[in-house]
């Protein structure tokens, strides 16, 4: 009898055709896992260099970290959001470049560390504060004055507004992030518009924007006329165009998260290439490894727990084509928001002003101060929690 122990396949068997069918499959398989990957990989850096990293604003904050407020405690978080009006670029189209810029938009984002939400407070561009003397974009340095809120970013950049805000509310800002008119555009688009309501018929050409009263989506170049526009609608002034800036806000917050963009790669690659390619940050969210991980704190709360308000305020005494700040009202909220102590928002319908009052709610387990106050029979009762007006992200205007 023949011994074919050792006898090698006929290749021309099934048995000896199988290993190399599956090594083809095998390196097929391969070849596609790796172009996954590589695509994968190409997308993730394209991404990451849409960034622009602002390091000029770290070395100067670093210069006066002394004088600076203390972090949030337990891990809070405040990012300070700045729309700029620069009209640069391809930014032109929405006026002339006048070789400075101005923040258009500043909002002071607060993230609790302790389950009460996100915070997200306006701060109006006309505000008269104490601004500190910066170094400005000539190098030289700015003499301390009294301005307009909005002068720190024309003299300074984001360092300089940086240091007025921390000035005027004694809260610390850990990071900052920068974005103009075309990236807002872009991100509005990159969600398939916002749907908002408007209360009456818009023209306004210099917004380059014309609406019907109603239910209406925003496309990208609708949603920033609609968050610009401010002499044509209702009586013009910036405390109204930031009430509909919170609403948009809102709006979009819902959206995105209705849609599930954050979930669906297919829906959130155009949404992070918009927001990437206008985006100037500190160090510490200049990755797309920070900004997702950004994200996913966001996605985690709630809506009906972001809250939008604007710092209490009112026409100045001397001139009322600007603001002031509304006292005690205004250092109340930034003591809360110092202590990571929840805030507590309600829409103006159900109040009769901008400022907070005193309210009956209770403070869960404290007061703002973290002491709670005796009660009626000598046992610990919490202190009321003042409110403020505002709105709320899970609270959609249009029906």
């Amino acid at each position: 009898m023949t011994d074919t122990a050792g006898t090698p396949p006929d290749p021309d068997t099934s048995a000896g055709r199988r290993p190399t069918w599956l090594r083809w499959a095998a390196l097929g398989s391969s070849a596609v896992v790796l172009a996954a990957a590589g695509t994968g990989w190409w997308l993730y850096r394209k991404l990451d260099g849409n960034i622009t990293t602002d390091t000029t604003a770290l070395a100067e904050l670093r210069r006066y970290e002394r004088e600076r407020p203390a972090p949030v405690p337990r891990g809070g978080k405040n990012i300070l959001l700045v729309g700029s009006d620069s009209r640069a670029g391809e930014n032109a189209e929405y006026g002339r470049d006048r070789g400075t810029q101005r923040s258009d938009t500043t909002i002071l984002l607060h993230l609790s560390a302790r389950g009460h939400g996100v915070t997200a407070v306006s701060i109006p561009r006309d505000l008269m504060v104490e601004v500190p003397g910066c170094r400005t974009r000539g190098g030289k340095r700015s003499a301390p004055r009294f301005a307009q809120f909005n002068l720190a970013f024309q003299l300074g950049g984001t360092a300089c507004t940086i240091r007025t805000v921390e000035k005027l509310t004694g809260i610390r800002v850990d990071h900052h992030m920068v974005i103009d008119f075309r990236g807002f555009k872009d991100m509005v688009n990159a969600v398939g518009g916002v749907r908002v309501c408007v209360r009456e018929p818009i023209d306004d050409p210099d917004a380059k924007l014309k609406l019907a009263a109603g239910p209406q989506t925003l496309d990208g170049e609708q949603a920033l006329g609609y968050v610009r526009a401010r002499k044509s609608l209702g009586d013009g002034s910036d405390t109204e165009r930031m009430n509909r800036q919170q609403e948009f806000l809102g709006a979009l917050v819902t959206k995105v998260q209705s849609n599930g963009v954050l979930l669906n790669p297919a829906k959130l690659y155009p949404v992070l290439d918009a927001a990437t390619k206008s985006l100037t940050t500190d160090p510490g969210l200049a990755s797309l490894k920070d900004l997702y991980d950004l994200a996913r704190r966001l996605r985690s709360v709630p809506t009906e727990k972001v809250q939008f308000l604007t710092v209490p305020r009112k026409a100045h005494h001397i001139d009322p084509n600007r603001d002031e700040l509304v006292q005690p009202d205004a250092g109340r909220l930034f003591k809360r928001l110092r202590a990571d102590d929840p805030v507590v928002v309600v829409p103006a319908t159900e109040r009769g002003g901008d400022g907070p009052a005193p309210s009956t709610r209770p403070s869960p387990g404290s007061g703002p101060s973290g002491a709670a106050s005796a009660g009626p029979e000598g046992a610990a009762s919490p202190a009321p929690v003042p409110t403020f007006t505002g709105t709320n992200a899970a609270v959609n205007a249009c029906p």
